[in-house]
């Protein structure tokens, strides 16, 4: 276990440290565009559900593909993979960053603030309890979780300059998807699947949770 969990964080370093850098290239053109601030307000109450619902979705397929679980097992499963993973990557990991950088950072649990992400995490799940085929790129998944990372600092973060720390957001950014990438991806899966098949790694399946 140990030893697959440290091959597949060196795996996802790649995708990773790419999609952390897309991350600092939107950042600098919101920056110097002086784009509104509830525009990034806006982004993130897009793409974090959108990243519920994918997670759900794939976190939920991939169980049932190895194991046919009851369905409240599947649907426990399906919840606290999407809504405590996503959480922890697109909220927390960047309040906690943004607040070491000395930025001013408001802190938002958004599927308590926001009820709904709860029903896409459950939509999620009944997809991916019906239909196990589903395939999405992983390098999509990096993406999503990313951005969603990033513009939760610019939406409840507030510095006097970003630009001279976007070194330590790229850093922010990476942490925050690398870890709980590979969480959801590998971790927990194995967790509940005992004995039964691994799961293959993202990079021959090409699937995300």
């Amino acid at each position: 276990m140990v030893k697959r969990i440290a091959h597949e964080l060196k795996e996802h370093i790649p995708f990773t440290a790419l999609g952390a850098l897309t991350g600092i290239i939107i950042m600098v053109i919101v920056v110097l565009g002086n784009v509104p601030h509830h525009i990034s307000d806006t982004v993130f109450h897009i793409l974090h559900p959108v990243h519920v619902l994918l997670s759900a979705l794939v976190t939920t397929a991939m169980y049932m593909r190895y194991k046919k679980g009851k369905v409240w097992v599947v649907i426990l499963i399906g919840w606290t993979g999407a809504i405590g993973i996503a959480t922890i990557s697109d909220a927390m990991i960047p309040y906690l960053g943004g607040n070491l950088l000395h930025a001013k950072m408001e802190f938002h649990v958004p599927f308590i603030e926001e009820w709904w992400i709860n029903l896409l995490a459950l939509a999620g799940i009944g997809i991916g309890y019906w239909r196990q085929t589903t395939k999405i790129p992983h390098f999509g998944h990096v993406l999503l979780s990313t951005w969603a990372s990033l513009f939760y600092i610019m939406a409840f973060g507030i510095a006097d300059d970003w630009i001279p720390l976007l070194p330590f957001i790229f850093l922010i950014l990476f942490v925050a998807v690398w870890i709980p990438c590979c969480l959801s991806d590998i971790v927990y899966p194995l967790v509940f699947l005992g004995n039964e098949p691994e799961p293959p790694s993202p990079e021959r399946r090409e699937t995300v949770s």
